[in-house]
């Protein structure tokens, strides 16, 4: 969105103010009032329920990208993989986002249901409110791992930095993320828009991002 954000106000007389957070505390806001004009959630179930309780209308619902998610460490040259996740000697401790809040942290319990590691990693867990949070604790150093989305770790000013292996699609369920307009808005409809041109899929693929199914 640091990206997307000079682009649109490029392209449009309109400026865009982002508010950041878990996607479950977006979504608690909006329902108790939030003057948000967008969500763009990191999932697909929350601005269903936006649609489902009359909040945001069906017709502005769409999938504007897929994540994905990823292992990163700050020590460099490590061999991040299965293999290391499996070892669980490997580290003390391992940071995952709120798996009631955000979909990076369903998926990251997700995986290791997968690898049969559940019970082993739960001491070694510390959760972030949302997946930004999750990132901080790795990036700190006040965790050994992170599971974080691979976009922080090709974001600018982290590219080329730690370790990172981007965990197979078929370990967790696809991070689907959709958005709804909640303000009909000259300015909304406009920006809904503009997250499907060609200047934001570029943006989102080399942010490490999948493309919805469908887009080109």
């Amino acid at each position: 969105m640091q990206r997307i954000q000079p682009a649109f106000e490029e392209a449009s007389e309109h400026e865009l103010r982002l508010i950041r957070g878990s996607s479950g505390k977006h979504y608690a806001q909006i329902h108790n009032g939030a003057p948000f004009d967008v969500f763009l959630s990191a999932d697909q179930i929350r601005p269903m329920l936006l649609v489902q309780e009359g909040i945001a209308p069906k017709t502005s619902l769409i999938t504007y990208a897929q994540g994905q998610l990823a292992l990163w460490s700050r020590q460099g040259e490590l061999n991040l993989n299965k293999k290391y996740l499996l070892k669980t000697d490997n580290y003390r401790v391992i940071a995952i986002a709120n798996p009631r809040l955000a979909p990076y942290g369903q998926a990251a319990t997700e995986v290791f249901s997968k690898l049969g590691i559940e019970s082993l990693v739960n001491e070694k867990l510390v959760m972030g409110e949302n997946i930004a949070q999750a990132f901080q604790f790795a990036f700190s150093g006040n965790a050994d791992l992170g599971l974080i989305a691979y976009s922080q770790a090709l974001s600018p000013n982290m590219r080329d930095q730690g370790s990172v292996w981007l965990v197979p699609s078929e370990l967790h369920q696809p991070i689907k993320q959709d958005m709804v307009i909640l303000n009909d808005s000259e300015a909304a409809a406009e920006f809904a828009s503009f997250m499907g041109s060609e200047v934001v899929r570029e943006i989102l693929i080399s942010s490490g991002y999948l493309l919805p199914v469908g887009a080109r």
